[in-house]
């Protein structure tokens, strides 16, 4: 899902030749229909095995190397190539942010300067503040190994779909995490930055108890959307359905 930073976040689901306004469709009536595979590289119709991609493209595609999920094996600094050395030059050698987000807790995290804010929408952070500003994303992997002895580096998704969430000061905990920094990162640490983003999300209700939509499980599903929250639909039900893990599906969606 495509998101945009209002008052509300706004959802727009990108769908073949089109785009679905999903804030429009809260309090409708959605039914899912799986028809298949489509992988996101090949374009062939084979079983997706992870991130919409399928096997074969997962271990040879450079959009979805070992760097990608662990930034602190990039090396495309020291000009070393993991699959594609222009295609990894061109995402890791750009500014990177080390970041602070409210999702369930307080976690650390990593992302592209370009992808603030939609990397803490995607999470379901409600709350977010960028703490070290680094020119490549091994400066920033690193940082977050560091940090992440001392906070969490991962949303638990359960706490916030039901929007558990605790209470925190992100200024007071990125000053607790300074002296954690690695001496490398230490000079792009950001000293004044005292923005703090908020999210808010197109929530009607929230879950009491959580039911996962496995789309290949249960080929087809209907319910009421009453929310919208990181890559999730949340349904009347208690159904959850993660949108993005469900990238190369191919599904007809109709709305009732």
């Amino acid at each position: 899902m495509m998101t945009e930073l209002n008052d509300v976040v706004h959802y727009y689901l990108d769908v073949e030749n089109d785009f679905l306004n999903l804030n429009q469709l809260l309090g409708r009536e959605i039914e899912f229909s799986f028809e298949g595979y489509q992988c996101l590289s090949c374009g062939k119709e084979k079983k997706i095995f992870r991130q919409g991609f399928c096997y074969d493209c997962f271990y040879a595609s450079a959009q979805v190397g070992d760097w990608i999920m662990k930034p602190e094996l990039s090396q495309a600094h020291l000009d070393i190539e993991d699959r594609d050395l222009e295609y990894e030059k061109h995402v890791q050698l750009q500014p990177h942010v080390v970041y602070l987000a409210l999702s369930s807790e307080v976690k650390v995290g990593v992302t592209r300067k370009t992808q603030v804010p939609t990397r803490w929408i995607d999470q379901g952070a409600t709350k977010a503040i960028e703490i070290v500003e680094v020119p490549n994303r091994y400066l920033a992997g690193i940082t977050e190994v560091a940090l992440k002895d001392y906070v969490a580096d991962k949303t638990s998704w359960q706490k916030m779909l039901k929007n558990e969430i605790v209470e925190a000061n992100l200024i007071e905990e990125r000053e607790k995490l300074k002296i954690h920094i690695p001496e490398e990162a230490l000079p792009y640490f950001l000293h004044n930055n005292g923005k703090i983003t908020e999210i808010n999300y197109p929530v009607i209700s929230y879950p009491k108890s959580i039911k996962t939509l496995n789309l290949e499980k249960k080929h087809l599903y209907s319910g009421k959307l009453v929310g919208i929250k990181g890559q999730y639909l949340i349904f009347e039900d208690n159904t959850v359905f993660n949108v993005r893990n469900n990238e190369g599906y191919r599904v007809i969606i109709t709305i009732k």
